[in-house]
């Protein structure tokens, strides 16, 4: 078919018969096609400054995806820039229905030149500059159906149906779907940790991961095994390797890592459970950007045979889910009865400063969300408490994790050089750098700080941020990510030196996406801290 561009728009009905649909007696608006072809063009070019002129200007046009909903003009320009273009295709079909002398809905079918079919609607609105496009032609809402694909390779590196089965057909999890993350153990596949160059000389696992078996054994079969940042060391969630994980919660936005893969897969629906692991807040992090129910276990509770490791004095598997229930029941097929405990009382802490430590809009948000605990008396009124200052917590962290990331990975990173992105090479080769004097200076600050906090907060919950902001744009600058980590980091520590359990809650929405409020127990309280966050979110309904 030519390129229905190069013809004036009261020649295309005639060009396309058969592809361009109108009622019978409606002439085409006029220069409709025109700006219809020329929007086409800038898309096949990625020409972001001709794409932003077709779009109106203001909070309320709108783009939607299997991704979700943009709303503003802000929002779609910077998803846009993210993005890098859209598929190659061909425009088969057109179908307009004039609506005004002003406005015009538009269906489109097109065919992509990896094949599929795809279908774009959008209304049209004639109030534009008419020297930026055709007629003053500008676009307020679109809906954009791509081909499905058979499996999303940013999310998933194996699918079955099932990967795995369950080994009983009876039990709590029965039906339960599970997304693995690639750094657990999955019987008949192999690990590759998001580095192609791991994955391509690894070996084929005979048997489960300790952390699956148990999920297996309550009846819980395995969807497939889903990606992760590069050895699991970022919080981000992106992936040069493989991309970037969307984020159905906040479209255009990061979907929080390492555990990014299960998370996305949870989120989206493609799967009920996510196994993770969480070593710095790779379960609280992207359980906050999405609006997942995310656990990270007392540390040592689950085992961690079959897992790779990163830092152990601080990795331990952990679960994310949608619905707290599932969450709960798949804690209870994976903690020992005898590591948990009851609590003697729901006494409830704050330290303002971990508050403080995060975005405003946030910091408001979940600063209001903690007292509404205490007035519906899911917990007692609030207690503000002083912990060691976030940023001394982050360095405690940075360096203590950082030697242990090292020993774990540095042989293998200088015998492959080159195999991994910038980003979490260089965060490799500055934790090769801590001196075994570093090293030990911060183990002793670690324990110093492991005692305040357990004298400050004894058999209480505390409360604090999952994260310090919403998830980050697709297009933030390494500048904006380095500060959100560092600032998240400071937050997340606290049961990363206690070892405590930390349950992320989805229970607010600000402007840019969910955050989660996260409830940090004594050791051994990880049920307990499920009940009691059911029983937060069944008030709240």
């Amino acid at each position: 078919m030519s390129d229905p561009s190069e013809h004036p728009a009261e020649d295309i009905a005639h060009d396309l018969q058969g592809v361009v649909g109108l009622p019978d007696g409606v002439e085409p608006p006029p220069q409709l096609f025109d700006a219809f072809w020329a929007y086409e063009a800038a898309l096949m070019d990625d020409d972001l400054e001709r794409l932003g002129a077709f779009f109106a200007t203001g909070p309320d046009v709108m783009r939607g995806d299997a991704s979700g909903l943009l709303v503003g003009r802000e929002n779609i320009d910077r998803f846009r820039t993210g993005r890098g273009g859209a598929p190659a295709r061909t425009v088969t079909e057109i179908q307009v229905r004039p609506i005004t002398e002003t406005h015009a809905y538009v269906t489109s079918v097109n065919a992509p030149d990896k094949g599929g079919r795809g279908l774009v609607t959008q209304l049209w609105e004639r109030c534009g500059d008419q020297d930026a496009t055709p007629g003053g032609w500008v676009i307020t809402a679109a809906h954009v159906s791509a081909p499905p694909p058979a499996m999303d390779t940013r999310i998933w590196r194996v699918l079955g149906s099932p990967l795995v089965p369950a080994t009983t057909s009876d039990g709590p999890l029965a039906g339960v779907t599970v997304a693995v993350k690639d750094i657990v153990a999955v019987p008949g596949q192999r690990i590759g940790a998001g580095v192609p160059a791991y994955l391509a000389e690894a070996t084929v696992e005979q048997r489960p991961a300790d952390a699956l078996a148990a999920l297996l054994s309550a009846g819980a079969s395995v969807r497939g095994i889903a990606q992760t940042d590069q050895f699991a060391y970022s919080i981000a969630g992106k992936n040069a390797a493989y991309g970037t994980p969307s984020n159905p919660a906040a479209p255009g936005s990061i979907p929080g890592g390492s555990s990014s893969g299960p998370a996305t897969a949870v989120a989206s629906g493609q799967a009920d459970l996510g196994l993770g692991t969480d070593t710095a807040g790779s379960i609280r992090v992207p359980a906050s950007y999405q609006g997942l129910w995310g656990l990270r276990p007392t540390h040592g509770a689950v085992s961690l045979t079959g897992v790779l490791p990163l830092a152990p004095s601080y990795d331990t598997p952990g679960w994310l889910a949608r619905d707290g229930r599932v969450l709960l029941e798949a804690a209870r097929a994976s903690l020992p009865s005898a590591s948990q405990r009851p609590l003697a009382s729901r006494r409830a802490l704050v330290d303002p400063r971990l508050f403080n430590a995060v975005d405003d809009e946030v910091g408001i948000t979940l600063r209001s969300v903690a007292h509404d605990s205490a007035d519906r008396r899911i917990l007692d009124p609030l207690e503000h408490v002083e912990l060691p200052a976030p940023d001394e917590l982050f360095r405690i962290f940075r360096y203590t994790q950082s030697a242990e990331a090292a020993r774990s990975w540095q042989e293998w990173i200088d015998r492959h050089p080159g195999a991994l992105a910038q980003d979490v090479a260089e965060r490799f080769a500055w934790a090769a750098s801590v001196t075994p004097e570093q090293e030990e200076e911060a183990l002793e600050a670690k324990r110093q700080a492991r005692e305040a906090i357990d004298a400050a907060l004894g058999d209480a919950i505390l409360l604090l941020p999952s994260a310090s902001s919403v998830a980050p744009p697709l297009d933030a600058s390494v500048e904006r990510l380095q500060e959100v980590r560092e600032a998240t980091l400071g937050i997340t520590a606290v049961a990363g030196i206690t070892g405590r359990p930390a349950l992320s809650v989805p229970l607010l929405q600000c402007d840019g996406g969910p955050v989660g409020l996260s409830l940090v127990g004594p050791r051994g309280s990880d049920l307990v801290l499920i009940d009691i966050a059911l029983e937060w979110v069944d008030a709240l309904r």
